[in-house]
């Protein structure tokens, strides 16, 4: 199960950091992402990071703003956002991937199990 906290309101140019806590023995066997959905839009992929590592992967559009940082120890999976934009507002999910590339550009598809969203609301 997959519990995801951070996220809030935020004005253009702030930054969150977004959390996602994993139960159970297993969280250092999957790659993990982040994922968001503004509204009236399809979920899309944000960023993911292997298992054991540190490789990570990101979409164009934050790229460069976002980090995304897992500590295995902890059971944990974090989305650091810096220069927020209104086009960032979004439910922020976290998921548990089903294989891990550099490259590739997830969908939903490729999610083995999903956390409940946050919501982050960058105002302009």
């Amino acid at each position: 199960q997959l519990q995801a906290s951070g996220g809030g309101l935020v004005q253009a140019g702030g930054s969150l950091r977004l959390s996602c806590a994993a139960s159970g023995r297993t969280f250092s066997a999957y790659p993990m992402g982040w994922f968001r959905q503004a509204p009236g839009k399809e979920r899309e992929f944000v960023a993911a990071i292997r298992r054991i590592g540190g490789n990570t992967n990101y979409a164009d559009s934050v790229r460069g703003r976002f980090t995304i940082s897992r500590d295995n120890a902890k059971n944990t999976v974090y989305l650091q956002m810096i220069s927020l934009k209104p086009e960032d507002t979004a439910v922020y999910y976290c998921a548990a991937l089903k294989y891990y590339s550099d490259t590739f550009y997830y969908t939903v598809d490729d999610v083995h199990s999903w956390g409940q969203g946050t919501l982050v609301t960058v105002s302009s």
